[in-house]
């Protein structure tokens, strides 16, 4: 993937990002999912009180899309912070959780769907789907 649709989609994650709900873990989080057919949707975190309802950026993004009749995405910028001041754990990048990263593997080719994550430091990274999902369940199965 080119480097200027990597920017534009890293920068739709952190515009997305702006507009997350996340009243009670504090932690915000824009995603933007790059279809096959060339169109961005972004996404963020909405929680909710219930904890269950909640709904992660990753998926936000994919229900968008999917909403709109996209059935391919090629792929997605995800970032995260701490919206109270909080230090990031670990490496400090936002990965998608396990269920984002199944309902990711139901619209792509894992091997080729790529995952730009950018941290508070702006440091990157880029990995496939089938790095962080190596055994996950596709279509096929």
């Amino acid at each position: 993937m080119e480097k200027q649709r990597r920017e534009e989609l890293i920068a739709g994650a952190l515009e997305a990002r702006e507009r997350a709900y996340a009243p009670y873990s504090h932690y915000a989080v824009g995603a933007a999912l790059l279809t096959k057919s060339g169109v961005v949707y972004p996404g963020c975190n909405i929680e909710n009180s219930a904890y269950g309802p909640s709904n992660c950026a990753e998926r936000t993004a994919v229900f968008s899309a999917v909403a709109r009749g996209e059935r391919e995405v090629a792929a997605i910028a995800v970032v995260g912070k701490f919206t109270d001041g909080s230090p990031a754990g670990g490496d400090g990048f936002a990965y998608p959780c396990g269920v984002c990263r199944q309902v990711l593997a139901e619209f792509c080719s894992p091997k080729d769907f790529l995952v730009l994550l950018e941290n508070a430091q702006g440091e990157r990274k880029a990995l496939t789907l089938g790095e962080l999902l190596p055994y996950g369940f596709v279509l096929k199965d």
